[in-house]
Formats: structure tokens, C-alpha cells, sequence
């Protein structure tokens, strides 16, 4: 145990740096004696051993939450996870998450491991987590980051942050309610692909032999289960891509018509939508 002595001076300036409680900077201080960098990395282990012992738990809750670049050709979403509501709606943790999201914005980083790697304040956002978690005790969890690039990108971020998206469009003019009704489609409808040519394989798969097995079960004859997998498809695309479900403020278009009938020229490019949970 450290013979230096620690003030209330210290103490005060290890917590204003670090954002840990005092007696967690007291004692980090009188094991480091008195050395500032040493009772830092003193916390930060301790964060890691709170990770790591909360490793287990979930993280549920947290902040989703989007933003567009101010040429508006590139937008960015982030998840930040945490285990409870009370952490989630503190002002102090939406400030971290809106740092995160800034720097994603600003830096563009090519994947999540990337974001993380990026600094912040001086550290890396990586670490700048692991230094949460020993403040507050919670799991804490950068678990998303989505991109969308295009001609102009609209963001939107359903109140609560909780679930965000972005659309992409092929034209730099467009008309914002067109692309908040589009990205709040999205967000509501919770679309799995863009268009038919844009869901994966595997989902394919899946529904067409979803199809087979609800058509063999209704006793349809073999030679006909190809064709009615075939045609419960046509439904799963109406209900599960983004520009082919009806549009839910006009269900006697979907979404695609709707776009054309506000600018025939225009066209989704592309979309993300992330939501807690």
C-alpha cells in the first residue's frame, strides 16, 4: 500500500479525467502511488475484470441512432449496448454514443473492429468502453455499425433510439418527405432485403421449402409442391422486401410505385435498419 499522500485535489482531478467514482479513484491512486497514468491503467484493468465478469450477462438495452454527412452521401448507424433502460436514457451514455456515431461519421471506418480502433479523446473507442464499463458497472457493448452510400442518404430514428435506418437513392434532390416516408417504411415494416434480387440464398432456401413442407402437410400432391413453394414466394417478397410491400400510408401502391409516382427518375438504392434486441 502507497505511504504517498493522496489529496482530495487528486483525487478530484483522477476522477474528472477518468469518470470513475471517487473511492474507485482514491484506491486507484493509494495502489499507483500516487502515479496518474499508473491508477488509469489501474481502472481500466478494473474494467476489464467488470467486463469480463459481466461477460455472461445481456445487453439489451442501449442507444441506436443514425446520421447523415453533410454532403449527404454517406450515412452511418451505431448500436450501443448496455444491460439496463435506467443506462440507456442517461444523458451521460447518449453523449457517449453520439461521440461514437461522430466518429464514425467523421473517420468513416470500414468495419465495426474498425470503428472500435478508432480514437477517441486520446484512446481508442475500445478502450473508451472497457473505461465505461468500470464506471457504471454494466456490460457495455458497441454492437452494430451500418453504412449506406449513395447519391443522398436519408437517416431516421424511430423516437426512443431504439431502431434507426437509413435509405439510399440515386438522385442527390430529394424530396424529404419522400425519404423520411420510405425510411419510416423501413422501419416499421422491418424488411429483409431491398428487392427480390437482393435476398440471400439461403433465405431462398428456406421459404421455398417452407412452401413444399405447409403444401406436402395440406396433403397437395409432389408433382405440385414446386409450384406453390413458388407461389407463397411471390407473398414472402410482398411482405418482405422494402420496395414491393404495400406502402403503409397508400396500400394501393407499394413502395416502389410510390417513389416513381413522386419522381419517375428516382430509385432506392439501398437501405439498413437496426434495432435493439
Amino acid at each position: 500500500m502507497s505511504t504517498v499522500t493522496i489529496t482530495a485535489a487528486d483525487v478530484n482531478k483522477l476522477r474528472t479525467q477518468t469518470g470513475a467514482g471517487m473511492m474507485d479513484c482514491k484506491k486507484a491512486l493509494m495502489e499507483s502511488d500516487g502515479d496518474f497514468e499508473k491508477a488509469v491503467d489501474y481502472l481500466r484493468k478494473k474494467g476489464q475484470k467488470v467486463a469480463a465478469n459481466r461477460g455472461d450477462r445481456d445487453a439489451k438495452e442501449g442507444q441506436v441512432i443514425a446520421a447523415v454527412t453533410p454532403d449527404g452521401k454517406r450515412g452511418a448507424i451505431i448500436c450501443l449496448n448496455c444491460e439496463t433502460d435506467f443506462v440507456a436514457i442517461n444523458a451521460d451514455f447518449a453523449g457517449f454514443a453520439q461521440s461514437i456515431l461522430d466518429a464514425a461519421i467523421s473517420q468513416n471506418p470500414a468495419s465495426l473492429d474498425a470503428l472500435k480502433a478508432l480514437e477517441l479523446n486520446g484512446e481508442t473507442i475500445e478502450n473508451k468502453i472497457i473505461d465505461y464499463v468500470g464506471k457504471i458497472g454494466e456490460k457495455i457493448e458497441l454492437s452494430r455499425y451500418e453504412v449506406v452510400n449513395a447519391e443522398r442518404v436519408i437517416s431516421y430514428i424511430h423516437p426512443g433510439n431504439k431502431l434507426a435506418t437509413l435509405i439510399g437513392f440515386n438522385k442527390v434532390d430529394v424530396d424529404a418527405q419522400i425519404g423520411k416516408d420510405v425510411a419510416m417504411q423501413a422501419a416499421a415494416m422491418a424488411p429483409v432485403a431491398l428487392d427480390k434480387d437482393d435476398v440471400d440464398a439461403s433465405t431462398l432456401e428456406r421459404e421455398i421449402e417452407i412452401g413444399k413442407e405447409q403444401a406436402r402437410a395440406e396433403g397437395k400432391p409432389e408433382e405440385m409442391l414446386e409450384k406453390i413453394a413458388q407461389g407463397k414466394l411471390q407473398k414472402f417478397y410482398k411482405e418482405s422486401t422494402l420496395l414491393n410491400q404495400e406502402f403503409i400510408k397508400d396500400n394501393k401502391m407499394n413502395v416502389a410505385q410510390y417513389i416513381k409516382s413522386a419522381d419517375k427518375d428516382l430509385v432506392a438504392t439501398g437501405f439498413k435498419r437496426v434495432q435493439l434486441g
